[in-house]
């Protein structure tokens, strides 16, 4: 092993920024959700965390893409902490508030995998955090985001205990309630923004 091989990335750059930036607020909101619950939200943030990992790391070494800057470059070919962070988070959000019923689910993790795909799309598009390779592109990952969370809000609803879950009030999501504004809010402007970048692609 070479001196200083596995040394953190310290060129100050939009990449750095994002990474520290992600890893920071996610670990902030895991730990804000976590400590209604140690153990379940705990062992659910592992679990997610592991997983995550793995499938980043099949898809790869499979070649559908990968990860040209990374904070520690000689660690692992993928931004294991920002996997480990940012994944883990999202699942402990959707699992603590989405609604009880699964027909107010849907919208609400449809809000949510937008939100998250339209940062994956501005940093494979504008940085060098991630690269799609050979056929992979924005759908699959559209795909297995909406694959990934809703196994783990089923997942989820077996290891946390339904006290310990604070649901959204369906009712601030009927129409005309902040909560209908806010969804359609997110869902129409990115859906704008997804024909507008297949147009610019295409």
């Amino acid at each position: 092993m070479k001196n200083g091989e596995y040394l953190m990335n310290l060129n100050w750059n939009m990449e750095n920024y994002i990474y520290i930036a992600s890893i920071i607020l996610s670990t902030i909101g895991s730990i804000l959700v976590i400590k209604n619950n140690w153990k379940q939200y705990g062992i659910l943030f592992i679990l997610t965390g592991i997983v995550g990992n793995l499938i980043c790391y099949i898809f790869i070494k499979m070649g559908f893409y990968s990860f040209p800057h990374r904070l520690f470059p000689h660690l692992s070919p993928m931004p294991f902490f920002a996997i480990l962070t940012i994944f883990p988070f999202y699942v402990l959000l959707g699992v603590r508030y989405s609604p009880n019923k699964w027909g107010w689910k849907i919208p609400f993790y449809w809000a949510l995998i937008h939100s998250g795909m339209l940062g994956e799309v501005l940093v494979q598009n504008y940085t060098n955090i991630i690269k799609y390779r050979n056929f992979w592109d924005t759908w699959d990952s559209y795909t297995w985001w909406w694959l990934f969370l809703l196994v783990f809000e089923y997942v989820g609803g077996l290891i946390v205990a339904n006290e310990n879950r604070k649901p959204i009030n369906e009712g601030l999501l009927r129409y005309g309630k902040a909560g209908w504004f806010i969804l359609h809010f997110i869902l129409i402007s990115t859906i704008f923004l997804a024909g507008f970048y297949v147009g610019r692609i295409a």
